[in-house]
């Protein structure tokens, strides 16, 4: 089953041109949206793989969405992007547990390698805490 990618951007030409640049390159689900709380509540339903955001949207802002997304899954790899990149913002960014932050214009090979990147990056996370379970009951 192939990982599900949700984009969050309030600019309806950055949708289409992630959707695009998912849809043609990679065997990942692409799921689209313009509204930071319609983003949250799909997280919270579970499903998702990796998120990718905006850092400037209307209601929630691409990092109080990451610190939304961290209250209900730590282990999510969130890319934040953006057309206002200031080393401030990209240090928050990775403070408050974001994967990689990428301003636009971004070149395509850029994206899909962020994506699989952390995506990889997600699995070699999930298989450590799983051998940490298995150890603490062969342990125990």
């Amino acid at each position: 089953m192939p990982e599900k990618l949700l984009v969050v951007d309030d600019e309806p030409d950055m949708l289409k041109l992630l959707s695009m640049i998912i849809r043609e390159k990679t065997s990942y689900e692409a799921i689209m949206t313009n509204n930071p709380f319609e983003a949250l509540e799909m997280i919270k339903n579970g499903g998702c793989d990796l998120v990718i955001a905006d850092l400037k949207m209307p209601g929630l802002d691409g990092i109080e969405l990451l610190d939304a997304i961290r209250q209900t899954d730590h282990d999510i790899p969130v890319i934040i992007i953006t057309a206002f990149g200031t080393v401030e913002s990209a240090i928050e960014t990775m403070g408050k547990g974001g994967f990689d932050f990428i301003t636009k214009p971004f070149k395509k090979e850029q994206i899909l390698f962020t994506i699989d990147k952390a995506l990889k990056w997600a699995c070699l996370q999930k298989e450590n805490r799983t051998l940490k379970t298995r150890l603490k009951q062969f342990e125990g």
